[in-house]
Order: structure tokens, then C-alpha cells, then sequence
């Protein structure tokens, strides 16, 4: 549980997605876990396109899905007597006493027991024991009915915690009607403008956000926002967060001007206050850019890009995943502007500073090589429109790249299926699989770049002898991208569950399958047992 010193009651009743999970979700570039698919990659038609740039893994920090944080922040109380700015952390807590007009104490054995169910479904709450903790929140909702009141601002607070826990358990059917009553019970108490009226209008926005009801959360978080301006200040931080977040529901409509302009505004917000270097901050810029990108705005995202880049290079250092990610980001929108050095500059150095701090046959570092071997074939192609004489030694670069990245990447899906042996129903076991479908599907695309390499060399003309070096590095390929399902029970599985897995996945089968280097009876046989892979992924759909 988070509670927020810097509001008094605000703190306590507001449910703050927390920034890493908020996400721009059903964004184009959603899902890509390594770089996007080959051909559109080079086609002259998309090298400008947004979309060229963020289909490629940005480690760690660019994953982007829907969802809300469960990181919830449960209201402790909801008293008038609370409601202090820049209080102290410590007077937010409440300890089951309220104070009267008069100045008297009120008290009885069911203050005092909501206080401890309280106490303990937080506790229970925060080691995930979801069961126990939503029954101490029930009695404690109960208590605080008979002890303060049926409409008293303590009841509003255990409806709200109550709802959190519904909410967490996805039992939004339980959840909605709670959180209604506590913004009945808190604007019959306070008036319909009170900030803790506000905070839990935020709440039901978050409660609507996660349900993809986005037009209701925009209700509700432009609801909250205007109680916030008016009552904390339209540079306050809580004002700049219930604006970003109700730009991410305008931007889940297809209303990007209004949201882009909404996360600028809540960006300066921040800034103002001396945050704009905290990584609420960073992820909020790194939100915008992918806005400018989308819309193929490429000069500002590049800007803004390498502001995010300065910012944590200063901060955390070169050497840390979070770094590597954001200089990554920089090196594909200067790929996509055609500034090729620049570009290999920078993934170049995230290279070396991952053999650095990782093993040399790390996943990411397999990633990295595939991410320059798609960059050096760029190059070629450039350098070949400008009859560069040896713009050649691109192609031999890549191919050294691809090949490494290969090797890497089947190294890691083996160790990944071994070390899943034994760990079923463990955190272990669930960390383990997300390592094999990553290595998986940079095996995967690997392969479908190697196909798309020598389709390229076939094609110049002084290489015209080698085509049957060519063809037999396509079967091989083609072998290859079968034996990993055949040859594996847990790749295979994983291939028949996971929807962008077997995408990549088919997607490269199809690649290797159509590819137009002649063919033999050894390639018509793998053909043939591709499309039998196909038939059978394609039904288990």
C-alpha cells in the first residue's frame, strides 16, 4: 500500500495507477517483443512510417499492454478533521477515534474494532491474501456503520477499501455500487466539490479505465480534475496526474490531439515542481514521444527522446538496462530519419555495455546483434542507391551479426526449457517462461532476417554464382524454424498458447516457405511439413 503525504485525506483515498503500468494500449506497436517483421522494415514505402520505429524491443521499460497497477492505495479514513495539505506522512494515519464539534472524543468497541479489521485486511491485503483480507474489510465496513454512522465519511472510506479489493479480484460487479456510495456518503457530507469527493471520482475513473470503459473513465477523471484545480492548484501534482491519466482515456478513443496536449501540460506540470528528472516524469515523456512517432512527427520525438536519454544517463548511469532502452529508442528514430551512423553509434555502445553487465550469450545481447544486422542492411541499400563500391561489406557485417544472434538465441531457448524443469507453479518457473518465449521469438525473427539477407545477396548480380549457396542456407533455415516445433515440447506448447509468439512464428514459416531461390525435393519436403505446422497452429487458434 502507497500513501501520499502531501494531501491529508486526498492521500488516503486516492487510488493512483501507478505510471509503469499505465499503458497506451491497442497502440499499433503493442506485443513486439524483438524487432518487427522484415519486409515492411525495408520498404522505401515505410522507412518514414511511425509504426517502422517502435516495433522493436526496448528492454525493460517500453513493453506496453493494458492493465492498471494492483498496486492499490487503500483509503485508512475520511474525516473532515484530516484534511490537511503538507501534513506530515505520519497524521495521515488514522487511529479509530473522531473528533466531535465540540472538541469531545467519540469512541466505542466498534470504532475501535473497524480500526483493526482495517489494520488487518491492509496487511493481509499487501501479502496477497485477497480472501482473508476481503473479509476484514467487510467487517470492518459493517463496524464502521454501527460505531460512526450509516452515512458517516469513515463508512465512504471502508467502501472504498472494499471496492479496491473487488476491484483487484476483477469482481467489478461488487466493486461499482461501493465505490458509488462512498461518493454519495462523501458529497452529502462535504459538498460535491470536497477534494475527498474528487479522490474518489479519481478512484471509480481507474475502476472504468481497467475495464475499458473508456468513456466513462473520462467522466469521472474530468470530473475529479476540475474539484482538484479548484481546490489544490492548477500546478499541483495531483491535478498534473488525474490530467495524464485522463489523457490515456482520451487517447484509448482516438482523441490524440486532446491527449497528447493533456500529457504536455501534465509533463510541465511536473517539471515545474522540480520532478520533471523522477521516473514518473521519464515514462510520461516516453509516452508522448510514441504520440509524436504515431503521428510521424520525428524531429520532436527525437528531441524529446534524447531529453528522456540525458536525463537518465545523468541519473542512473550508461550501464543500466533503463539507459540501454532509452538510447535504443533514440538509435530507431534515427534510423527511421536515415542518420545511419548516428544510429549504429548508439546501438553500438548499448552492445558493449551489455556484454559489459551481462553474460556474452544473454538474450538482449542476441537482440542488440539483430538490431544492428537489420541496421547494417539498411545501410547497404542506401549505399547501393548511391553506388558506393563497397557497400557490399554491409551485407557481410549483418550476416556475421545474424548469425551470432542465432546462436545466441538457440542457446537460450535450450537453457530456458531445461531450467523449467521442476519449477511448475513457481515465481521461478513464471520468470522462466517469459525468458524462453522472448528468446523464442528472437530465434524466430532471426531466422526470418537471415531468409530476408541472402534474398538480398541473391539479387545482386556478381552474386548470381552463388545460388545454390543461397538456396541451401534457406532449407537450412527452414529446418531450422520446423525443428523448433517439432524438436521441443515446451516451445511447442508455447506456440500454441501464445497468440504474438505464433505470429512471429508463422510469419517467418511463410517467409522461408515462398522464398524464390528454386527449389529441390529436400525443400518441397520442408515446405510440406511447414504447412502441416501451420494447419495445426491454425486450429488450435
Amino acid at each position: 500500500m502507497r500513501i501520499l503525504p502531501s494531501t491529508g485525506i486526498l492521500s488516503s483515498l486516492r487510488l493512483l495507477c501507478l505510471e509503469k503500468s499505465i499503458p497506451l494500449a491497442d497502440c499499433p506497436w503493442q506485443g513486439f517483443i524483438g524487432v518487427q517483421r522484415s519486409d515492411p522494415f525495408l520498404s522505401s514505402r515505410n522507412k518514414n512510417s511511425w509504426h517502422v520505429i517502435l516495433k522493436i524491443l526496448l528492454f525493460g521499460s517500453t513493453a506496453i499492454s493494458l492493465g492498471l497497477s494492483r498496486n492499490i492505495v487503500l483509503a485508512d479514513d475520511a474525516s473532515a478533521s484530516s484534511l490537511t495539505i503538507n501534513n506530515n506522512p505520519g497524521d495521515n494515519y488514522v487511529t479509530g477515534l473522531r473528533k466531535i464539534e465540540d472538541g469531545s472524543i467519540i469512541s466505542n468497541s466498534h470504532t475501535i474494532k473497524w480500526r483493526i479489521f482495517t489494520d488487518n485486511g491492509k496487511d493481509l491485503f499487501q501479502k496477497g491474501k485477497l480472501d482473508e483480507a476481503e473479509k476484514y474489510f467487510q467487517s470492518a465496513l459493517q463496524e464502521a456503520k454501527i460505531g460512526f454512522g450509516p452515512r458517516d465519511s469513515h463508512v465512504a472510506s471502508a467502501c472504498n477499501n472494499l471496492a479496491e479489493i473487488y476491484r483487484a479480484r476483477r469482481t467489478f460487479d461488487k466493486a461499482e455500487p461501493l465505490y458509488l456510495e462512498a461518493i454519495n456518503i462523501l458529497e452529502e457530507s462535504f459538498g460535491i466539490d470536497d477534494i475527498r469527493v474528487g479522490a474518489t471520482l479519481h478512484n471509480l475513473g481507474q475502476f472504468y479505465f481497467l475495464q475499458r470503459k473508456f468513456e466513462q473513465a473520462q467522466k469521472y477523471y474530468e470530473r475529479a480534475l476540475k474539484i482538484e484545480g479548484r481546490v489544490l492548484g492548477y500546478g499541483h501534482t495531483d491535478y498534473a496526474n488525474t490530467m495524464y491519466h485522463l489523457g490515456m482515456a482520451l487517447y484509448l478513443q482516438g482523441k490524440e490531439k486532446d491527449s497528447e496536449a493533456l500529457l504536455q501540460e501534465s509533463i510541465r506540470i511536473l517539471e515545474e515542481n522540480g520532478l520533471g528528472e523522477t521516473i514518473t516524469c521519464v515514462r510520461r515523456m516516453r509516452y508522448l514521444t510514441q504520440m509524436l512517432l504515431k503521428s510521424e512527427r520525428l524531429a520532436e520525438a527525437e528531441n524529446l527522446q534524447r531529453k528522456i536519454l540525458h536525463i537518465l544517463e545523468i541519473s542512473k548511469g550508461w550501464n543500466l538496462p533503463e539507459t540501454l532502452s532509452a538510447a535504443e529508442g533514440l538509435a530507431m528514430i534515427l534510423q527511421s530519419l536515415e542518420r545511419f551512423e548516428e544510429a549504429q553509434e548508439l546501438l553500438e555502445r548499448c552492445l558493449d555495455a551489455r556484454k559489459n553487465i551481462l553474460p556474452h550469450d544473454d538474450i538482449q545481447v542476441a537482440a542488440n546483434m539483430l538490431h544492428l544486422g537489420r541496421l547494417a542492411l539498411l545501410k547497404y541499400n542506401h549505399l547501393r542507391k548511391l553506388e558506393v563500391c563497397d557497400a557490399g561489406r554491409q551485407l557481410d557485417e549483418a550476416k556475421l551479426l545474424v548469425d551470432n544472434s542465432i546462436r545466441i538465441a538457440k542457446g537460450n531457448v535450450s537453457h530456458a526449457v531445461g531450467s523449467q524443469q521442476g519449477l511448475q507453479g513457481s515465481r521461478i518457473a513464471e520468470e522462466s517462461a517469459k525468458n524462453r518465449k522472448f528468446a523464442l521469438i528472437i530465434l524466430v525473427q532471426s531466422l526470418d532476417f537471415l531468409r530476408l539477407l541472402i534474398t538480398t545477396k541473391s539479387e545482386i548480380p556478381e552474386r548470381k554464382s552463388d545460388l545454390s549457396i543461397f538456396r541451401v542456407e534457406v532449407e537450412r533455415a527452414l529446418h531450422e524454424c520446423i525443428s523448433i516445433f517439432q524438436e521441443s515440447a515446451a516451445s511447442r506448447n508455447l506456440l500454441l498458447n501464445s497468440e504474438d509468439a505464433k505470429k512471429e512464428y508463422v510469419s517467418c514459416l511463410d517467409h522461408l516457405m515462398n522464398c524464390q531461390l528454386g527449389e529441390s525435393k529436400s525443400f518441397e519436403k520442408l515446405k510440406a511439413d511447414a504447412q502441416r505446422i501451420k494447419e495445426e497452429l491454425s486450429s488450435f487458434s
